[in-house]
């Protein structure tokens, strides 16, 4: 079944090279691709919370975390999807954009899915660094989508960070499989398992270098401070169902990554030093990402910041270890839904003021009236305020972190208090402020077509069943994913 899951992408994307012109066809093969892909995702994950914690096949294999992160990428890549088809039609009907570029952005589009998915579905480290190199060479082409100066700079910062950071995660990855004994495992084929089996043969110098190139490698990925600085203009500057994409799923598979070399070399020299390391970068980003989104001018620049701190709570769940392992991995779902939603609000004020200064967007509440409530939700619950899920997981995450690193934590608890003033101080600009009519552009059908604005109450629907309760089965795939950390 994971197997069909990687075709299905695959399929699409040879099937829509042929689809030039017929942009209505390739509308219904994208958006019937990515529900197939959802309802895979759920399959998989019943089988993998009922059955055995890993399911192998070859190089292909999940346990429980891959499982999770496997879910997120089918959910927010379905609602992703749906909007791009409203997104996009508006683009094309404003002369933004021609036909040809949305030929090429669904051909992307599936390509992109289909890395994330065999990044987190394949037992070989190797394999997984090749597949998310693999997400950042489909998603550079998209940067050149709007034709303008900015997006070509964007486009190379975003290439040759991304690159950089990498190559040093693949060179950790080296030094981890060149200190395996010579003869252990089938064949050649080194997997996830084999390396855990033999951590405790691994030299402790080498097993914490190699870590340290490990999390700034993928750390670059997943937007870790101080390898963050490629986010926010690359989530600016793509059109805006890819830059949810990146919040959230994309995040989720390079967090996969570090925590999967978190359990081997802790197998090797226990989890002082992992952890040590994952608070450091966790604090540091949500403390950066703080301050800056108390001073951002740029709504989707704003996001990206959002993302970048998110990034370091996850991490720093992760560096607690315990409960608080068990709130990082609930974090991580909660945080792709939510950002999503945030973006795709982007997305629809994007079209309907034509900027994404925060000083240019007035008045949002009677302009897009739908898409201003979409946008105070998602404010209030991405900056943790109660009752919404992620207040439970930055509670839980504190809480794990208050007697063994309490400076740390406060600190923490600090910073969340100048991001909660910095969104409540934006959004409420947008929103609740008189519209300058000599500053706005002519008002546009943004929110005319449901397919804008669907995929977020489908994913906000989500969050909160899942705030108020977690089936059996989430639940015992969160608690086989913590087990070890």
């Amino acid at each position: 079944m994971v197997l069909i899951l990687l075709l299905v992408p695959l399929l699409s994307a040879v099937v829509s090279l042929a689809l030039k012109h017929r942009l209505v066809i390739l509308e219904h093969i994208a958006m019937g691709a990515a529900f197939v892909e959802l309802l895979l995702a759920l399959a998989i994950g019943t089988g993998v919370s009922l059955g055995p914690t890993t399911v192998m096949s070859g190089f292909i294999g999940l346990d429980a975390l891959g499982t999770i992160v496997i879910l997120t990428i089918a959910i927010v890549g379905f609602a992703a999807t749906v909007y791009s088809v409203g997104y996009l039609r508006q683009e094309v009907a404003k002369n933004v954009i021609d036909t040809q570029r949305v030929w090429q952005y669904f051909i992307l589009l599936h390509l992109f899915l289909m890395a994330m998915f065999f990044a987190v579905a394949t037992t070989n480290p190797i394999l997984m660094w090749i597949g998310i190199e693999a997400t950042t060479l489909t998603t550079v082409l998209l940067f050149r989508f709007y034709k303008k100066a900015t997006t070509i700079e964007a486009a190379w910062k975003y290439l040759i960070l991304n690159s950089i950071g990498l190559l040093l995660g693949f060179f950790g990855t080296l030094l981890f499989l060149t200190s395996v004994p010579t003869g252990s495992g089938e064949g050649h084929f080194a997997t996830w398992q084999m390396l855990l089996v033999n951590a405790s043969q691994f030299d402790p110098m080498v097993a914490k270098i190699a870590f340290v190139f490990v999390i700034v490698g993928y750390g670059t990925k997943a937007g870790l401070v101080p390898m963050h600085t490629w986010k926010p203009d690359a989530y600016s500057k793509t059109p805006t169902p890819i830059a949810a994409l990146f919040s959230g799923p994309l995040l989720n598979v390079a967090i996969l990554a570090i925590v999967r070399f978190k359990t081997i070399v802790d197998a090797a020299i226990g989890s002082a030093f992992s952890s040590s390391l994952l608070i450091l970068f966790g604090v540091v980003s949500i403390g950066v990402a703080s301050f800056i989104i108390l001073v951002s001018k740029n709504y989707k620049r704003l996001l990206a910041y959002s993302s970048i701190e998110h990034a370091g709570v996850i991490a720093l769940g992760f560096g607690f270890g315990g409960l608080g392992a068990f709130a990082a991995v609930l974090h991580m779902i909660y945080h792709a839904l939510v950002k999503s939603v945030l973006f795709f609000s982007a997305g629809n004020l994007l079209l309907a003021y034509g900027s994404a200064k925060i000083r240019n967007v007035k008045n949002a509440l009677s302009r897009v009236p739908v898409t201003s409530a979409l946008l105070c939700i998602g404010c209030l619950a991405i900056t943790g305020t109660p009752p919404f899920g992620l207040f439970l997981t930055e509670a839980t995450i504190v809480s794990a972190g208050i007697i063994t690193h309490p400076v740390a934590t406060i600190l923490v608890i600090l910073f969340f208090a100048v991001i909660f003033i910095g969104f409540l101080k934006h959004v409420t600009a947008m929103v609740l402020s008189e519209s300058d009519d000599a500053t706005l552009v002519t008002r546009e059908r943004s929110e005319s077509a449901w397919l804008t604005w669907a995929p977020s109450i489908f994913l906000l629907g989500i969050f909160i069943a899942l705030s108020i309760v977690l089936p059996g089965a989430l639940r015992t795939l969160i608690l086989q994913a913590s087990a070890n950390l």
